[in-house]
């Protein structure tokens, strides 16, 4: 899938985007590597802590229904620059990607800037730390 249609359908997710508090909404479209598209929105709390960005729900919607293997991942928002991800999302992005994985951020006039996963969180917490921290 070409960059721009999975930006496109990232922001297809705008309109969807439950945003009382900030009225900031987030869009974001995860391309499976067997073509399959996972949306996602960012849904908001009253309890700002429980609130859900955008990257996350797609990422939990297509962990929960059994994908591992991810192609690319896009995110908008009606920003000026291309929308970065919070360090939450590229926590979550360093669990389930490939450090190599492509990222695409876009903003309102749908200007794309291409990153890797590794550039994201450069020095994440992962798997081997937790292994590494139980030996004697």
């Amino acid at each position: 899938m070409k960059q721009s249609l999975l930006v496109n359908e990232a922001k297809s997710m705008l309109d969807q985007a439950y945003v009382p508090y900030s009225t900031f909404p987030v869009g974001a479209a995860l391309l499976t590597k067997d073509g399959k598209v996972y949306k996602g929105c960012n849904i908001e709390n009253a309890a700002y802590p429980v609130t859900c960005c955008a990257e996350r729900v797609a990422i939990f919607k297509a962990v929960s229904e059994g994908e591992r293997d991810f192609e690319s991942l896009a995110v908008i928002a009606n920003t000026s620059r291309p929308v970065p991800p919070c360090g939450a999302c590229r926590q979550v992005m360093s669990e389930f990607f490939d450090p190599e994985m492509n990222v695409y951020i876009s903003n309102k006039d749908l200007e794309v800037k291409e990153v890797k996963v590794k550039e994201l969180l450069p020095f994440s917490f992962n798997q081997d730390d937790l292994s590494s921290g139980q030996e004697k």
